[in-house]
């Protein structure tokens, strides 16, 4: 049986031998054996008749052709041998995958290119033969891109070419990825897969765009310097911004016009115009520039913007031109809610003082009041009264003669209890236990 396929088990029958010697008695009795190392074994069924048994794994990929030798000896004296080859073919099974030359394939596509470009071919390798090594390319299912990759790229399923369904723009997609399976036509088949990054490389599309306050050629904006101005004298900053990227961004400012000029300069790669001398009365009072805006592509694309600086003497005639840029609001921030808890704690703590400070002076009040209560009438053993306020005291001394009395009044603080009084009716002093003598005259 040949070819023998290589998924064969051991055990499997390849051949029957069959061995005949013309001699008699112990002369014809032979043994058979096979010489060399072979995946192949002999087993004796009657007499001189054996089978040619596979004994090992068969591998076609790696051998897929064996040169089995017999060799048959009787008994005799001396021994005669006999010696036969016999070739087995192995054939192939669908037992390898179709295999990638790499796990990860990277695809540089350059930007705004014609749609139905091939942008890679896609290669496999395969050990098995015909069928089961003829492969077919398809995508797999995959959720990362928001747009479908079938309208973008598509795949000849047969020669593995993928080609593209539309122009790359770098500005507005610069890379995706996919995942394609390479299944082959075995029984049953087998498949191995590979993940795509298609890179989208930038070309220089973009002009360079002035930014604000500054527009582009079209309308002119004006600049003030005063006659006193020194060399380096700051006029000026122009900023502009590419789409594009790397050397495709880098900008450089130059003056364009006017031709020859000697009174200004620009910083190639700040684009801040300053002067280069001081003025002369010989100069112009109103200067007209033309800024040039380039980038570093191929080829180069530029942009332009005037500029109108004006002399004037002093810098107290400079007028300063404010132009309102349109400032984008920001959403509420932590800035603004540390500024709103600092507010709030503060009025919380002002309230708590302004209620404090009225509760002690309610609290004042309210002892004031006792200052002003009832005031109290005292009698005493010689037959004076007093007559006590919080802040006054009044002491009444009558005499026996009621019609005549001397009264003394003594303001707050109060004096001491055994304090003397002083008479007001000729200046004699008595103690408040004495009586007031009779006067004529009170």
């Amino acid at each position: 049986m040949s070819p023998v396929k290589e998924d064969a088990e051991i055990g499997t029958a390849v051949a029957m031998v069959t061995i005949t010697d013309n001699d008699g008695g112990k002369n014809g009795l032979t043994n058979c054996k096979i010489t060399g190392s072979v995946p192949f074994k002999l087993k004796s069924n009657y007499k001189n008749y054996y089978s040619l048994l596979v004994d090992g794994s068969l591998d076609r990929e790696s051998v897929s052709q064996f040169n089995v030798s017999i060799t048959a000896t009787d008994e005799g004296s001396p021994s005669l041998s006999s010696t036969r080859v016999i070739t087995v073919q192995v054939s192939d099974v669908n037992d390898n995958p179709p295999r990638f030359l790499e796990p990860l394939i990277n695809v540089y596509v350059k930007e705004n290119g014609p749609i139905g470009t091939t942008i890679h071919k896609l290669t496999t390798l395969d050990s098995d033969l015909n069928e089961n090594a003829k492969a077919t390319y398809s995508f797999l299912d995959s959720n990362r891109n928001s747009v479908p990759v079938s309208t973008m790229v598509n795949i000849n399923s047969e020669t593995g070419d993928i080609v593209s369904l539309q122009s790359f723009n770098y500005e507005e997609l610069k890379t995706f990825q996919f995942k394609v399976q390479a299944t082959d036509s075995g029984v049953p088949p087998l498949s191995s897969n590979v993940t795509v990054n298609v890179l989208v490389l930038d070309e220089n599309d973009n002009s360079p765009t002035i930014l604000a306050p500054y527009s582009e050629h079209g309308s002119v904006n004006s600049e003030s310097i005063p006659y006193s101005a020194e060399a380096g004298y700051f006029v000026a900053k122009i900023r502009a911004v590419d789409a594009d990227s790397g050397y495709n961004a880098l900008l450089s400012y130059h003056l364009s016009e006017p031709k020859g000029n000697n009174l200004f300069r620009i910083g190639t790669s700040t684009g801040e115009i300053r002067t280069k001398r001081r003025m002369s009365d010989n100069d112009l009072k109103t200067h007209p520039l033309v800024v040039m805006v380039s980038d570093n592509g191929e080829p180069s694309l530029s942009a332009t913007v005037s500029i109108e600086v004006v002399v004037v003497e002093s810098t107290a005639d400079i007028q300063t031109q404010f132009r309102h840029v349109p400032i984008k609001e920001d959403s509420f921030s932590d800035l603004n809610l540390y500024l709103l808890i600092g507010i709030a704690s503060v009025s919380v703590i002002f309230l708590l003082s302004l209620i404090s400070l009225i509760a002690v002076k309610c609290h004042r009040t309210d002892g004031s009041f006792s200052r002003y209560s009832a005031p109290m009438i005292t009698t005493h053993p010689d037959g004076s009264w007093s007559y006590s306020k919080a802040t006054q005291q009044y002491d009444v001394c009558f005499s026996s003669d009621t019609l005549k009395s001397d009264v003394v009044v003594f303001p707050g603080p109060f004096p001491p209890v055994d304090g003397e009084l002083i008479s007001i009716n000729g200046g004699d002093t008595f103690t408040r236990t004495q009586t007031l003598p009779n006067k004529d005259k009170t």
